[in-house]
């Protein structure tokens, strides 16, 4: 790890982390190593590099960013954050058990019960905001367990070291999706987890450009595993995206700020609206485990979710595509702000039955705050609410 400083606050740590000044140029930027193999001095004799798919100095110093942000010394990228949750999957065996949050985003969902259960492996969805329910679970079989906090889209907040207590003395890894809070506002892996995930397609990219997924751990043996599954499987991001999020994390905890301000501004005015019936965001003093949120979050991030009094799918349709500053599209985290609708869009591969029982309903409405002015945003929903 590169000479970074343990009293270092995090934007400090978003500027400097991963980049050392080219040694050949001394470039303050890494170079975009744009080369699948390297030339070796003779058999086995090299600079410390064979071939892309295994390591590339780009992607290298992007992996170091991940580690630092994140505070451990092991980061990990991946061509997508499903490829990243696949990585640590692949680490189980036929008969394994996990116990994953009942309100997941729906691709790491589906990837659970589509794939991997038809592989042997038992899942157990709990309400991970219950830590008897995880308790409850566990037994010797258990060799995961996985949530989000907050969650994907109805912002519930896990008390991640509860949970991590739960687990002290049995032989099963905590994973936290940390891609919501992001390391600016939350440090899983000091509250006891072992593995951290990002969709680093959101807030560590930040600008909408980027597919990509990481994991970061304080194990070395257990980033030696998923070492492992990313070289086999080969599910790496290139070296131009991997310089791309490099050069987004060194503002993310100026974006994050706002964000969160105009997070706080959105679900103030949303709590006043007559059509709005509730508003779930961890900032708000009512808001269920709202206690725990202050406690391990430094702040409450500019994802929210809310339902209308109306709730229909007709109803939810109508304020989706009635706003011009939310753009209506899929996914978060981008310095522009998204609106979209769970039951339809990001979690239509959940089945309906299942969205009923966990609260996604026909008007649940997601929004990305962005990083815009929070009056034009404020402005843009009450046209939409009508």
């Amino acid at each position: 790890m590169e000479n970074v400083k343990d009293d270092w606050g995090m934007g400090t740590l978003a500027v400097h982390a991963g980049a050392e000044p080219d040694p050949l140029t001394g470039a303050i930027m890494t170079p975009v190593y744009m080369s699948s193999t390297f030339v070796q001095e003779s058999i086995g004799v090299h600079k410390g590099y064979e071939y892309s798919r295994s390591s590339n100095p780009t992607r290298d110093a992007l992996e170091r960013a991940f580690a630092v942000l994140e505070g451990c010394d092991h980061g990990l990228a991946f061509s997508s954050g499903l490829a990243a949750i696949d990585a640590v999957l692949k680490t189980l065996r036929p008969g394994d058990e996990v116990i994953a949050g009942d309100d997941l985003y729906g691709g790491t969902r589906r990837l659970f019960t589509s794939l991997y259960a038809e592989y042997g492996v038992i899942f157990h969805f709990v309400d991970t905001q219950d830590v008897s329910a995880v308790a409850g679970a566990l037994n010797d079989r258990t060799k995961l367990v996985w949530l989000e906090s907050p969650t994907n889209p109805l912002m519930r907040i896990t008390d991640i070291a509860a949970v991590a207590a739960v687990l002290d003395g049995h032989n099963a890894l905590l994973a936290v999706d940390n891609t919501f809070a992001t390391p600016a506002l939350q440090r899983p892996l000091e509250l006891g987890a072992d593995i951290v995930m990002h969709s680093v397609t959101k807030y560590l990219g930040g600008h909408s450009d980027v597919v990509m997924g990481a994991l970061m751990t304080r194990d070395a043996e257990v980033d030696a595993a998923l070492r492992a599954h990313q070289n086999n499987s080969g599910a790496v991001p290139g070296p131009l995206d991997c310089f791309l999020v490099h050069r987004g994390i060194k503002t993310l905890p100026l974006r994050i700020k706002q964000h969160c301000e105009n997070g706080m501004a959105v679900a103030a005015f949303l709590v006043s609206h007559p059509a709005v019936d509730r508003v779930l965001w961890p900032g708000l003093p009512d808001f269920e485990n709202h206690e725990v949120a202050a406690r391990q979050m430094r702040d409450f991030g500019g994802m929210i979710s809310f339902t209308l009094h109306d709730d229909t799918i007709a109803a939810a349709r109508k304020v989706c595509e009635g706003t011009s500053v939310f753009a209506l599209a899929e996914s978060l985290g981008g310095v522009e702000s998204l609106i979209e609708h769970p039951a339809l869009m990001t979690h239509a591969s959940v089945p309906e039955a299942d969205r009923k029982t966990l609260g996604i309903s026909n008007s649940l409405i997601r929004i990305s705050c962005g990083i815009e002015d929070a009056d034009d945003l404020v402005a843009d929903l009450k046209r939409a609410l009508g």
